[in-house]
């Protein structure tokens, strides 16, 4: 078989933080930013989507075990985002703006470095980040 196939891992994470910008005054912050700029930070419940792409291998019929990808992403993500507070001690958001769509393109980058190292057959398709139920990052690393 060499079909080319996708695959997705959903995985979840709490994270606290807070849009604001350091040259801008807490006025001009919450102008910009509303609520998402409070001083005393605040948190959202996220759903991750991680999509990856590439050739089914013969042996297995997988293109990879989805349990491995889950590992991955809790090594590489995860484990260090969920419960902190990314503008304080996530190392992939440290010097950025927290916004959702900063921290798809840190979960990218993050992911598609360890994925290349691990698992030079497969790779990163897509990003889906859902910060509530009504506001979605997409990512393809383009």
């Amino acid at each position: 078989m060499s079909e080319f196939i996708y695959i997705t891992r959903r995985e979840s994470f709490n994270a606290a933080h807070r849009l604001f910008r350091e040259d801008l005054t807490n006025e001009e912050n919450e102008r910009i930013f509303g609520k998402c700029s409070n001083p005393l930070w605040h948190g959202h419940n996220y759903t991750l989507y991680v999509t990856v792409k590439g050739k089914i291998d013969p042996k297995t019929g997988m293109l990879m075990n989805l349990k491995d990808l889950s590992q991955l992403i809790r090594e590489e993500v995860i484990e260090k985002i969920d419960h902190k507070n990314m503008n304080l001690e996530v190392p992939f958001m440290m010097g950025k703006l927290a916004s959702t769509e900063n921290l798809a393109i840190a979960i990218w980058k993050t992911l598609k470095c360890a994925l290349e190292k691990k698992y030079p057959n497969v790779m990163l398709h897509s990003i889906k980040l859902f910060e509530t139920e009504n506001n979605v990052v997409e990512y393809f690393g383009e």
